[in-house]
This record gives C-alpha cells, structure tokens and sequence, in this order.
C-alpha cells in the first residue's frame, strides 16, 4: 500500500497528528491489509469486522488496542479512501477504566534514589515534581526553565497545547547539578546521541522499571504512574482540583476527576452520612 500509505501519513499530518499517532495507524492500516491480502479499495465492512475478530478472539488484543484499531481504519475509510459509510458502524469498544498504582512519598524517594544517572533522574524528577508526561519532559529546552518566575514552560503538550508548572526549589536545585555536571551544548535539555535529538522517552521508562525493582517497590512504577502521583499527592494536599487541570494540561475536568477516585486520603477524609445521623440540626433526605 505504498501510495496510499503515502497519502494516509500526509492526511494525518495536515490534522496535525503526533507522529507517534501517525506511525500507529498507519502500522494498523497495514497489517489489516496484509491479513487479508488486498488492497483496502476493494474490501469493505465486512473485511473489516473479520480482521476486527481476528484482533479480539485469536490474538486476543486488549480493549485499548482495539481503540487504536477501529481509530485508525475509521481514518483509513473516512478520510483518505473518502469513503466513510464503510466504516460508520464500527463499534467502539469500551475501554474499562483501571486505577492507578499510586507510589507514598517513600517509595517516591526510594525509587529516585535507586536511578544512578543524573539525566534519568533529572527526567524522573520532572515527570514527578512538575507532572509532566514523559514525552514532554525529553523535548524540554533549556530556555523552558525559567527560575526567576518558578515555572517550567511546556510547549507543543498534547493536542498542541502550551501550559506553565510549578518549578520546585528542589527540582531546580537538582537541574542545576544535573547542568554543571552535563553542560548540554545545544538548546535541548536532554540531549540524545545525535544533533538535534532528545533523550528517548523508552530508555527513561527502562531506566526507572529497573529503578524500581532495585528499590524494592513491587507496584508497577512508569512514567505516567509518576503523573498520576503528582495529581493524587496534590489533591491530597489540598490543591484545588480546577489548578491541578491547569497544571496537567487537561482540557476537560473529567479526566481530572479519576484523582478523586484513587486519592485514598481525600476519600478516607470524607464525612459519611451515616455520622451525620442523630445529630442536631442535621436534615436527612427522604
């Protein structure tokens, strides 16, 4: 499918998808077309749903890769074959949604402590300290810490939004040694191996799976557990849910919600109406 791959990534590209996103479902697109080994022009709805199958009841795809799936050949369809009724009733599948391991300051120390490189640890700190997805914490300028504001500026987030967070005097006291000991040359923060290039977000999820298991923590530990920790400590603490969007980058209040739900101390803090029974001046519905 040279050509039409060709088209599908210059479609992707002018509604300005990431090009992780771009290489996603142009890999789905292409493995549907190998599975049945013709060109998608001449299949349809009922090529798609026994792929679809296939996915679900013999290489037993989960409920977010079926997401993925259905997304990208919904694209295929709709957009670059200009064909969109072949796909319209594809359903999506429901995705069930999972709490979060959530790490207790502890173990938060304990795991940073464990990563023996300053550039791993830097970007761990971040992600945790500033709530930052990893993505986002590799691609950091060194212009993007502004230490006489106390912010960090995120550019180009997610769905290409711009946002400020909080700079910790602690985390900026870290980047500091991390800069005398690193003196990146170019405008990038984290540099990778080659000009222009930036710390791979895979080699820091390695470095900090690793970390984990030497620190003893047994729960499942990633980049983007370390954001949800940033967002449940916060609630914790007392942040207004409304700054905790702002400083995620949500563009919606429900996602920020789910931190009510794994927040076990803003939970446990909850008065219960069952206490509230027998007291004076206290009205019970019903």
């Amino acid at each position: 499918m040279g050509q039409l791959r060709d088209k599908m990534k210059a479609d992707l590209k002018l509604r300005r998808y990431r090009a992780g996103t771009i290489e996603s479902y142009v890999s789905c697109a292409r493995k549907y077309v190998v599975y049945h080994r013709r060109p998608p022009e001449q299949m349809g709805e009922e090529e798609l749903r026994r792929f679809l199958l296939h996915l679900v009841e013999e290489r037993h795809i989960g409920p977010a890769g079926h997401k993925m799936y259905v997304a990208a050949l919904k694209f295929l369809y709709g957009v670059t074959l200009d064909r969109p009724e072949v796909a319209v009733r594809l359903p999506w599948p429901k995705v069930p949604v999972k709490l979060p391991d959530i790490l207790d300051g502890s173990e938060v120390e304990r795991l940073l402590a464990a990563i023996e490189s300053l550039v791993y640890r830097a970007i761990t700190m971040i992600a945790y300290g500033a709530g930052l997805r990893i993505r986002e914490a590799c691609s950091l300028r060194t212009t993007d810490i502004d230490s006489r504001r106390g912010v960090i500026h995120v550019r180009d987030g997610k769905r290409g939004r711009d946002r400020f967070v909080m700079l910790s005097p602690r985390l900026l006291a870290f980047l500091r040694e991390y800069w005398r000991a690193v003196r990146p040359t170019g405008p990038e923060l984290f540099p990778g191996g080659t000009e222009g290039s930036v710390v791979s977000p895979q080699s820091v999820r390695y470095a900090i799976k690793k970390a984990a298991v030497k620190a003893g923590i047994t729960k499942r530990v990633t980049p983007h557990v370390l954001r949800h920790c940033f967002a449940t400590h916060l609630l914790e603490g007392g942040t207004d849910i409304r700054t905790i969007q702002v400083l995620l980058g949500h563009g919606s209040i429900r996602s920020t919600a789910r931190y009510t739900q794994v927040s076990t101390k803003h939970i446990a803090h909850t008065k219960s109406p069952l206490d509230q029974l027998g007291k004076k001046g206290r009205r019970t519905s019903g």
